[in-house]
C-alpha cells in the first residue's frame, strides 16, 4: 500500500457536481492498493496512519496525531500511486491491484478504519473525483508499506 498523506484545515471530494465527503481539520490520504497487498500491509498502515504524529503542539510544529487532536480522516482510492515510471512515457499501472479485488481491498480498509476512528469519511472508489484541500503546513508525507514493513 502507498499513501500520500497531507495534513489539512479541511478537505473535500466532489462526484458529479456534489460533495461526497467533507472534513475539516486532519488529513486527506490518497491511497493506493498493489497487486500484492495483503491483511499484514493494511493493518500496518492504519496503525501508522493514526498514530504518526504530524500536528502542532504548543512550539513544536510536528508532535501530535490525528487520535491525539480528534482530527478527521478523509480516505481517497488512487490507483495511480502504484504506477511505474521506468519505461517510456506512458505509465504503467502492472502492479496496481485489479480493479474488482481493489474496491474489496479499499471498501474493507474504510470500515476497518471507521470502526477504530470514527471520524473517517471515504471518496467512492473508481469514480472521477474532484479533490479540494487546504494543506496545513505544508505537511506531506508519502508512506509504502514495501518500504516500511
Amino acid at each position: 500500500m502507498i499513501f500520500v498523506i497531507q495534513r489539512v484545515h479541511e478537505a473535500s471530494v466532489t462526484v458529479d457536481k456534489k460533495i461526497v465527503a467533507s472534513i475539516g481539520q486532519g488529513l486527506l490520504v490518497l491511497v493506493g492498493i498493489a497487486k500484492d497487498d495483503t491483511e499484514k500491509d493494511r493493518d500496518f498502515m492504519l496503525n501508522k496512519l493514526l498514530k504518526m504524529r504530524l500536528f502542532p503542539n504548543g512550539n513544536k510544529p510536528i508532535d501530535k496525531s490525528i487520535e491525539d487532536i480528534n482530527g478527521e480522516l478523509l480516505l481517497v482510492s488512487q490507483f495511480t500511486l502504484c504506477a511505474d515510471c521506468s519505461k517510456g512515457n506512458r505509465p504503467s499501472f502492472y502492479d496496481a491491484m485489479p480493479p474488482d479485488e481493489a474496491k474489496e481491498f479499499y471498501e474493507t480498509f474504510v470500515q476497518i478504519c471507521a470502526k477504530r476512528y470514527p471520524k473517517t469519511k471515504s471518496g467512492i472508489f473508481g469514480a472521477m473525483m474532484d479533490v479540494k484541500l487546504v494543506n496545513f503546513g505544508p505537511v506531506t508525507i508519502v508512506l509504502d508499506s514495501k518500504t516500511h514493513l
